[in-house]
């Protein structure tokens, strides 16, 4: 059996959950996996495969959110940025210097490829958006990325092909034909599972991404959370803290769960509160929670293209953090029907694995 390295990007705890089921596929194959992350990414996942080895790596500094002057303030941290490349791309050298690997699965993380090793990047942004404003940008980045896939032997998109159903929207697309040769459409590869539960959850609130937004909306909206009616449950998304904790109205707020106990709340939840970040949609797609309310965080312009995205789709309501009302836009949220049915993850992973990565594996 082959040596697999996969290592995600840790700005927030999308890309690191989404490859969960890449692992465990990995894993049920027989398969070595070592897992190269940092920060809350390496905590996440090394309370979720304890028995996989892994290599503290650290990947690029979070840009800093404030929200509204989010487009300044990166472009000021675009040196730190390109250093911390640069620092990614000897690390990884003394890594493959150390241990032998037969295939390497990068998350969004540009650095991590090989020039001999196969290697395999994963990201659901073939296409970024940005501002109207900048829109000559959008363009150049189209470019940039897809020389930046040439490195790799495929690029796999975590979403279902253009079209009616796609997740993604124009993030999954280019228009440009040596990039669109590399996409392999993997359909959705959500964190969580769907199990068979009576939705006895009337709201779950999932607080989550990059600080210091994920605060900002935690001390926004939990005081409104104690003004909704039913059983309410609340996931902080903090891995390295644990505990729970209860409101003065009942509702549960826990710092950390599994993703085995995430799997079982989403299954029983009629209605989520929670960013629009990648993600979090695939794991509402693979649950069948049909009514939501998404909140993008402020100046991720992908999460406000998807949430705009999905609300002209009909399937989602979307407010901004600065003007959200719970009791108001929740009642505006049950015209919206939900995402479309798709191909499950677990059918998704196993013929991704047939298709590009046992190939090089076995």
């Amino acid at each position: 059996m082959g040596h697999a390295f996969i290592s995600p990007l840790n700005w927030g705890l999308g890309h690191a959950s989404r490859d969960i089921p890449v692992i465990e596929e990995l894993l049920r194959n027989g398969h070595d996996v070592t897992i190269g992350a940092c920060g809350n990414a390496y905590t996440f996942l090394k309370r979720e495969f304890p028995a996989c080895d892994f290599i503290y790596f650290e990947d690029y500094p979070q840009p800093y959110n404030s929200g509204l002057l989010f487009l300044p303030t990166f472009t000021k941290q675009m040196p730190a940025l390109v250093k911390a490349f640069e620092n990614e791309r000897k690390e990884f050298s003394r890594i493959l210097s150390r241990t032998d690997f037969d295939l390497i699965i990068s998350d969004s993380r540009p650095g991590v490829y090989s020039d001999t090793i196969p290697s395999v990047q994963i990201t659901h942004q073939v296409h970024q958006s940005l501002p109207l404003l900048v829109w000559p940008l959008e363009l150049l980045g189209v470019h940039i990325n897809a020389n930046a896939f040439k490195k790799y032997a495929a690029i796999v998109v975590p979403d279902n092909p253009p079209g009616e159903g796609s997740l993604g929207g124009k993030l999954s697309r280019t228009f440009i034909e040596s990039a669109r040769e590399k996409l392999y459409y993997s359909g959705i590869l959500a964190s969580v599972h769907r199990s068979s539960h009576t939705r006895d959850i009337d709201y779950l609130i999932v607080i989550s991404g990059m600080e210091p937004q994920r605060s900002e909306l935690e001390k926004r909206i939990l005081p409104e959370v104690t003004n909704l009616p039913g059983k309410k449950i609340v996931l902080l998304g903090k891995p390295s803290t644990d505990g729970a904790s209860t409101l003065s109205d009942g509702t549960v707020v826990y710092s950390y769960i599994s993703n085995e106990e995430k799997s079982v709340l989403m299954s029983r939840a009629k209605f989520i509160i929670s960013r629009s970040g990648y993600t979090t949609m695939m794991d509402v797609a693979e649950t069948g929670i049909r009514h939501g309310l998404f909140i993008p965080t402020p100046g991720q312009w992908e999460q406000e293209y998807l949430g705009s995205y999905y609300e002209s789709e009909g399937w989602f309501l979307s407010r901004s953090q600065f003007r959200v009302n719970l009791k108001r836009d929740i009642g505006r949220s049950f015209r919206y029907g939900g995402f479309p049915k798709m191909p499950p993850t677990e059918q998704n992973v196993r013929r991704l694995y047939r298709d590009v990565i046992a190939p090089y594996l076995e």
